[in-house]
């Protein structure tokens, strides 16, 4: 979890008088997780947050499902999921259980409304495209690569630079953070993690919107979008500080730990969450023993699914990758590399794979939209 930080001007005491230039107070909004017992932010509004116009219908986003309890390989092809032009219409969950799901989206168009997710954290991986992060926290460049971490309740907007924009979305119950055996009690990142605060990127060049008028945000709360109509401009913060806030960081900037023999995949962990772990598969360098195998060998998942997000490069335990493509091990059987692969492996030197992987501690649920893209004989792949 990134370290305190603050932009813009606020008191220097919590909690006391803080006026305006005309004389009217300064709005103090806590944004806590837990209650008032894990990390905070104190946020300073030109207008108080709760001028609330109209709320709108809800509709429901939950996910359909098409499989509820699954015992076999699936692959899907995620450059399949159609494009829409509206944020909120290109996310398609493909996988789900009680702690995270994840989506694909290719969102065409900017946001022309704000979005807030109150049921869940998000973390948005940058697959195609560029643009710019907006928050009232402040604004993060973002582009090929980046993994976006957005609190819940964090109100964004996304605006693209094209219409080219392919995401991998999870969204988790829990805070998505960096991996304890990572950090220290004081939770600084310690020398043998794979990057450090360095490489975090934090909101930067606070907007201050002084303006009254109709600003749509799309509430997501029990899986329904509630569509709220707010008289001023969520974006209206003079200030804040604290540890609660949105962050980026880049999968290139991931330092690979190698080793003589082959590595298992918790020596790629990049973060956490309640029940999950996410990793990046990298460029790097291969084992060193004069006979390593740098190809994976077979596992028999016994306590978690394994999804594999394919972004770039040729993996080198999978024949006919493509980018895009989702792969769903699931736990309760083995998998392992494809025929012919462990062979092609010997001698290689290094791998220019790039892959984000995400094992659940809970069985996935698979949905309709993903049997939609889906390679219905990927199960049988194994067989040569």
């Amino acid at each position: 979890m990134p370290q305190y930080y603050s932009l813009g001007k606020f008191p220097s005491k919590r909690h006391v008088v803080f006026r305006q230039p005309n004389g009217k107070l300064y709005s103090e909004e806590l944004v806590s997780t837990e209650g008032f017992s894990n990390v905070y932010s104190l946020l300073y509004h030109l207008y108080p947050p709760t001028l609330v116009k109209s709320v709108g219908e809800p509709w429901d986003v939950s996910p359909a499902i098409a499989i509820a309890k699954n015992l076999k390989h699936h692959s899907f092809q995620g450059f399949l999921v159609p494009a829409e032009k509206d944020y909120i219409k290109s996310r398609r969950i493909m996988l789900t259980n009680a702690d995270l799901q994840i989506a694909l989206a290719a969102p065409t168009q900017s946001m022309d409304y704000f979005y807030k997710n109150g049921d869940s954290d998000e973390m948005i991986f940058i697959h195609q495209g560029s643009g710019t992060l907006k928050t009232a926290y402040g604004n993060i460049r973002f582009s090929y690569g980046d993994y976006l971490i957005i609190p819940r309740g964090v109100i964004y907007q996304l605006v693209f630079d094209t219409s080219e924009n392919r995401h991998f979305i999870i969204e988790s119950h829990s805070p998505i953070v960096t991996p304890k055996r990572y950090r220290n009690e004081y939770g600084q990142l310690l020398e043998h993690s794979p990057y450090c605060e360095r490489d975090i990127r934090k909101p930067v060049d606070l907007e201050t919107h002084e303006e009254e008028g109709e600003f749509p945000i799309m509430i997501k709360k029990q899986g329904m979008i509630f569509p709220y109509i707010y008289q001023t401009h969520p974006f209206d913060l003079i200030g804040w500080d604290g540890n609660f806030y949105p962050w980026a960081f880049s999968i290139h900037d991931f330092e690979p730990i190698t080793g003589r023999v082959h590595q298992p995949p918790p020596v790629h962990q990049t973060f956490e969450g309640h029940n999950f772990v996410v990793c990046s598969f990298v460029p790097r360098l291969y084992d060193y023993h004069p006979q390593a195998i740098p190809a994976p060998y077979h596992h028999s998942n016994v306590d978690s699914d394994e999804i594999l997000y394919y972004v770039d490069g040729d993996f080198m335990s999978r024949n006919n990758v493509k980018k895009g493509q989702i792969t769903l091990h699931p736990g309760g059987i083995p998998h392992g590399p494809h025929p012919g692969t462990v062979e092609k492996s010997i001698g290689k030197t290094s791998t220019e794979e790039l892959a984000v992987m995400v094992d659940p501690f809970r069985p996935f649920m698979i949905t309709k939209d993903a049997l939609g893209v889906q390679d219905s004989n990927y199960h049988m792949s194994w067989l040569g």
